[in-house]
């Protein structure tokens, strides 16, 4: 999978540095910033709304938008794909890390 991530990736960059007219990946840089945060904010719902249901199909769809904009998004944004890399391989490194629930909010 991590391949088909960088692979993916690649291709965003290059939609981003003058892709083909027509590309969906180049009309969300077209649109911007706040187009691409929009997206990635409504394909994190339907993550989350295909998650609560028992249909894989569904979810991975879902899953595979979600992951799709936010690398966009860090194409957007000029985050290379290996800073995500080297920060997870920091992450998996860490052990009992666990900080405990967050308080509830009772006030909104």
């Amino acid at each position: 999978m991590d391949n088909v991530i960088k692979e993916l990736y690649s291709k965003i960059i290059d939609r981003k540095n003058g892709g083909e007219e027509g590309s969906y990946t180049v009309y969300l840089f077209e649109k911007g910033k706040e187009k691409i945060l929009k997206k990635v904010g409504e394909e994190a719902t339907e993550v989350i709304i295909s998650s609560m249901g028992d249909n894989k199909e569904d979810q991975v769809s879902e899953i595979c938008d979600l992951t799709y904009h936010l690398l966009v998004l860090m194409a957007e944004l000029n985050i290379p794909i290996e800073l995500v890399g080297e920060e997870l391989t920091k992450r998996s490194n860490k052990i009992n890390n666990f900080k405990g629930e967050r308080p509830t909010i009772d006030n909104v």
